[in-house]
């Protein structure tokens, strides 16, 4: 039996930044992780990775350079997945490294193997030989992440039908694919192959991409994605799915039939508690498969904390970072880190990018707090037009009575990037004049910030008069 201050069972973001938290303070840390590799479903098959492509993509397909300089660009004959993969291989050996090197630094002890309870102060973690090794601590961090939601009834084969996780491992780039799943995960994958010129079509059960989007944003998402070639089917399910000679075919719930070279199924991934002997530290799980947590992480059992995609909704990396931190200060009493923001971004790697923070229109009017909307677009600003990308928008929603500002919302190059001036005036509770009054670079997309902000401004005279 050795003794630590605590024990973190896996490296993705909440594990990492966790222990590093409580190690930076002086405790005895040791982290557990199953597999060869450091980073979780973070670095190795979720964040990292299918950012990544998606920047290959605009690489090798010349999306962003289409129609600049009079020139049209069309993806290189005869690509292969070794090139389309080269470099998602050095970015996430290079993040792998970074994680070694941090764990190392604060002095963590790794430890490689597969861990489960043995009691609730006790992680037993049996490595390749089948060894077991008795971990004892005072607290306890589970951050074991999530899994992809595989059902029974598709024939899962990791060759031609494929979950958010097997899809980085396929061994050509397809001529067609059907990809299953409206959400976050579906939507980026579906607009990485259609940039490469797959062709694609995205079933999803909803009538909408990404309800929980400004409708605005997720109306331009789709125009953009329709305009790429993306086909979609609304408001349908898989009936069946399966392989036949060299396609996949599946029937919706409509009767009709679907025909691709391959499948994604991105529809829902659940907390990777699988052999963690929950049980044993008298824990369980809720419907959704994750692990129930209160504002500060603290599990039922009040000396084991749990962050993460393992405790289910937003399941960001940028979240579950903050959730480990906060987790482990108030675990051991730091009086340092005690929350997290009151706002939140959201970060959408779809092509073009969305990112979000705060009140949309359609939540305003749920809550009824009235609201007035200023635009700025991509096609009006000098640098959206050096870029090339004329579609997107700007979006700010501010109270009519002092110009407080409740959201913005992004759609366009480098959207996750300019999200983080409004996100700063969102949370110190500012109004639109910020921007107003602001300095811009020029030409720059940030520039955006103060037309959209005038442009509310004349929004506002109009709602005034309405109102008067």
């Amino acid at each position: 039996m050795e003794s630590f201050d605590l024990v973190v069972i896996g490296s993705g973001p909440a594990g990492e930044k966790g222990a590093a938290q409580a190690a930076y303070f002086g405790k005895r840390v040791a982290l557990v992780e199953r597999r060869a590799e450091l980073g979780g479903a973070g670095v190795n098959t979720g964040t990292v990775p299918s950012k990544t492509l998606r920047e290959s993509a605009l690489y090798f397909s010349g999306l962003l350079q289409r129609g600049l300089y009079g020139i049209d660009y069309s993806l290189r004959e005869g690509l292969t997945v070794q090139d389309f993969m080269h470099r998602e291989h050095a970015v996430v050996f290079a993040e792998r490294q970074k994680i070694a090197a941090n764990l190392a630094a604060h002095k963590i002890e790794l430890v490689t193997g597969t861990a489960q309870f043995d009691d609730p102060h006790t992680v037993k973690v049996i490595d390749t030989r089948g060894a077991p090794r008795y971990l004892r601590a005072d607290v306890i961090l589970i951050a074991t992440g999530s899994a992809p939601h595989r059902p029974t009834e598709i024939p899962f084969d990791d060759k031609s039908i494929f979950d958010s996780d097997s899809i980085l491992t396929m061994d050509r780039i397809p001529k067609s694919m059907i990809v299953v799943g409206g959400g976050v995960i579906g939507c980026e994958y579906a607009s990485i192959f259609t940039a490469l010129g797959v062709s694609v079509t995205l079933v999803d059960g909803r009538d909408r991409l990404l309800p929980f989007l400004d409708a605005e944003i997720s109306e331009g998402l789709r125009a953009h994605l329709t305009g790429l070639g993306l086909a979609m089917a609304f408001n349908e399910k898989p009936k069946s799915t399966s392989r036949a000679d060299s396609c996949v075919r599946m029937t919706l719930a409509s009767s009709k039939v679907l025909e691709a070279e391959t499948a994604l199924f991105a529809a829902g991934r659940r907390g990777a508690v699988d052999g963690l002997g929950l049980e044993r530290a008298t824990l369980g799980i809720n419907q959704r498969g994750n692990i129930d947590v209160n504002d500060q992480y603290q599990t039922a059992v009040s000396h084991i904390y749990a962050a993460g995609d393992v405790v289910g909704f937003p399941a960001l990396a940028s979240t579950s970072m903050e959730q480990g931190r906060v987790a482990m200060c108030h675990g051991f009493g730091f009086p340092y880190k005690q929350r997290l923001a009151s706002q939140l971004p959201m970060g959408i790697y779809t092509i073009p990018e969305i990112s979000a923070v705060g009140e949309s229109e359609e939540s305003c009017k749920e809550k009824k707090i009235p609201c007035v909307v200023g635009r700025a677009k991509y096609s009006n600003n000098a640098r959206g037009q050096i870029i090339g990308d004329t579609a997107g928008m700007l979006k700010l929603i501010f109270r009519p009575d002092n110009k407080q500002l409740l959201g913005v919302h992004i759609i366009g190059e480098s959207a996750t990037e300019l999200i983080h001036l409004g996100m700063s005036v969102l949370e110190s509770g500012g109004t639109i004049n910020a921007f107003i009054e602001l300095v811009f670079n020029f030409p720059t997309l940030s520039e955006m910030y103060k037309y959209a902000a005038y442009d509310g401004l004349g929004n506002l005279a109009g709602h005034k008069l309405r109102e008067g």
